[in-house]
């Protein structure tokens, strides 16, 4: 692929020197990069492809560092990246040591924040705008928000108190009608009203600037004529949120035609002591004709052939097995329902989507709400199940005390993506929810290390109506290790050779793979380690543990190690533990073996502290 203009990019202000007539050949060359990286490494792709013209409108029309662009999720910065310094390094996205697949200040100035999760953007930059301000800094702060990101009750308190501000504050409302799947909810369909009436926009500029003119009564005369014009725009739209709330709006705005996106940003930047927020309509996966077609599968790809198209897994997924078995269940007991917060095809629940549709709620981005919704379907005994990422359960973390435990209300969550994820990195490992799920009264936590023991965990958690069952289970598919496996529906199982074991390798999740792994090795050498594996994590039973432990002990654990289950086994425990698991702190993108030999829980890592330990 031959590239001449981005080549030619090392900052921002390169971009503004580049000919106007040259935009489009540029914006091109940007999404034929885009999806040569994507391809090769994964990553994000209908999201990038649908805000390029956004993102070189924007820094075409204000100077980044010194003006903040905050992204809203920030998985749509592949643009963003490109025109700030980054293009020498974009081969390396989402690789171990390379590029984030996010926005990220270690990185670059032009990044101010860590972002992976949504709706968030509007906070941020309302309080980086207020520091502006306090400080005399004129500069400007743009949050960039998708539309589905306004499904998020965060995003509303944003909104809320940014609509007073008079801090050079401008919000983006990039609308493309989808978050990961199709949105859903009130804002949905208001911005859908609005994209039908542009004309109504197009003459309430003309009018202010025809009225503004008029020498001494102009501005009170414009100002008779917004009253009046208030009474007809309510007429013709009913409401635009928007302006109610202190906002003057501009939009909506074709997001892919840079002439009509830089004269809007411009016009936005003339407005003074009021926020500003332009609406932009853009195309998900515009430029690539299969992410066009189908935008939520091209949202987040594997390596794929950009010829023949990303292709469908044929490999079964713990997500899979999870949405499989709730089905079964569903069939048997018509008062279970799911709900996934807008996560439907991430989380595997489209089946259960198609096969009971009365009976499954997508909440939109809004995990808060999703909690205590399902505990207000458990008060009236339904039996729900909300099936959600683990880095993204952790924002519902009161209503899991408030509204579910306290109340004792059968809730059940499917924790999905638990432990290390791979390439996401920092802002979407799983490796919290061990720490802060076992520090709720009242709950049961169950950690499935193969098919065979998500089935069972949710077996008996459907059965169970006691108050929230957590049952976690990582990204990707079975080891092979199972593929003979029995599973047991007891809370412990221990796995033992027939000779007499010098040591015993305590585990629980994913890991007990590797852990199996490490002692058919270890078993070659008649190095004999009996295995325990716990299946229920919360609440621990740690009597059962003790009595079943021979020689050295060791707890290998995929969680940080604050709160972990070693930690409160350990305290138990009488004698020394050797206890393994994450250093403290946030984890870095790099692929899960990797992860896993960083932090001593690979099959080697244990074979090695193990021989250590007992001078072997």
């Amino acid at each position: 692929m031959e590239i001449s203009l981005l080549s030619s990019i090392s900052s921002p202000e390169d971009l503004k020197n580049i000919p106007q007539a040259e935009l489009s050949a540029l914006c091109k060359e940007i999404r034929e990069t885009i999806i040569d990286t994507v391809s090769k490494n994964g990553g994000h792709l209908a999201s990038n492809l649908g805000c390029v013209e956004l993102t070189v409108a924007l820094h075409r029309s204000f100077s980044s560092p010194s003006d903040n662009f905050i992204f809203d999720v920030s998985h749509q910065t592949y643009t963003h990246k490109l025109l700030t310094g980054r293009y020498s390094r974009f081969h390396t996205l989402r690789k171990e040591g390379g590029l984030s697949g996010f926005s990220n200040p270690d990185e670059s100035e032009h990044d101010l924040f860590k972002t992976g999760h949504s709706s968030n953007s509007i906070s941020l930059a309302l309080g980086v705008a207020e520091a502006k301000r306090l400080s005399n800094d004129p500069s400007y702060t743009v949050a960039i928000i998708g539309d589905g990101s306004l499904s998020s009750g965060l995003a509303f308190e944003g909104l809320n108190n940014a609509g007073r501000t008079s801090a050079n504050l401008i919000i983006v409302v990039n609308d493309n009608k989808m978050s990961i799947s199709r949105n859903v909810g009130g804002i949905a369909r208001h911005l859908a009203v609005m994209r039908s009436r542009p004309s109504y926009l197009k003459f309430k500029s003309r009018l202010e600037n025809f009225l503004i003119r008029i020498p001494l009564i102009g501005k009170p005369l414009r100002n008779s004529v917004y009253r009046i014009k208030k009474f007809f725009k309510n007429a013709i739209y009913h409401s635009n949120m928007f302006e109610d709330i202190g906002f003057s709006y501009f939009g909506p705005v074709d997001g892919h035609d840079l002439t009509k996106l830089c004269d809007v940003f411009k016009s936005a930047q003339m407005v003074k002591n009021k926020p500003v927020l332009i609406h932009v309509i853009t195309k998900k996966g515009k430029g690539y004709e299969k992410a066009e077609t189908t935008p939520d599968f091209y949202h987040s790809v594997a390596p794929f052939s950009p010829e023949k198209g990303a292709q469908i897994s044929e490999k079964t997924t713990f997500s899979d097995v999870f949405a499989d078995e709730l089905c079964v269940l569903s069939d048997q007991n018509k008062n279970i329902c799911a709900i996934t917060a807008a996560m439907g095809m991430g989380t595997s629940l489209e089946c259960f989507r198609r096969r009971y549709l009365e009976r499954f709620f997508d909440v939109g981005i809004a995990e808060e709400h999703a909690v205590t919704f399902a505990a207000g379907l458990a008060a009236k005994g339904v039996i729900p199940v909300f099936a959600v990422y683990s880095s993204f359960l952790q924002r519902a973390y009161d209503e899991l005390i408030h509204d579910a435990a306290l109340q004792k209300r059968p809730v059940i969550i499917g924790v999905d993506r638990a432990g290390l994820v791979g390439e996401d990195g920092e802002t979407h490992h799983g490796v919290f929810d061990v720490s802060f799920l076992s520090s709720i009264p009242g709950i049961a936590v169950y950690s499935p290390a193969c098919f065979s023991d998500v089935r069972i965990a949710l077996r008996k958690a459907v059965a169970d109506n006691s108050g929230i069952t957590a049952i976690r289970y990582p990204r990707g598919v079975e080891d092979d290790v199972f593929s003979n496996y029995q599973s047991s529906s007891d809370d412990i199982d221990i796995i033992k050779p027939s000779e007499q074991c010098i040591a015993t390798l305590i585990t629980y999740g994913r890991i007990t793979a590797e852990a199996i792994k490490a002692v058919r090795i270890l078993e070659k050498e008649k190095i004999y380690v009996k295995i325990i594996k716990i299946n229920k994590i919360v609440p621990l039973d740690t009597e059962t543990i003790k009595n079943n432990c021979s020689g050295k002990v060791f707890f290998f654990e995929e969680s940080i190690s604050h709160g972990s289950i070693s930690e409160r086994f350990c305290a138990a425990f009488e004698g020394r533990v050797t206890a393994v698991t994450l250093k403290h702190g946030f984890v870095t993108h790099a692929s899960v073996k990797s992860l896993l030999a960083a932090n001593n829980l690979d099959a080697e890592s244990m074979i090695a502290i193990i021989k250590k330990e007992c001078n072997l």
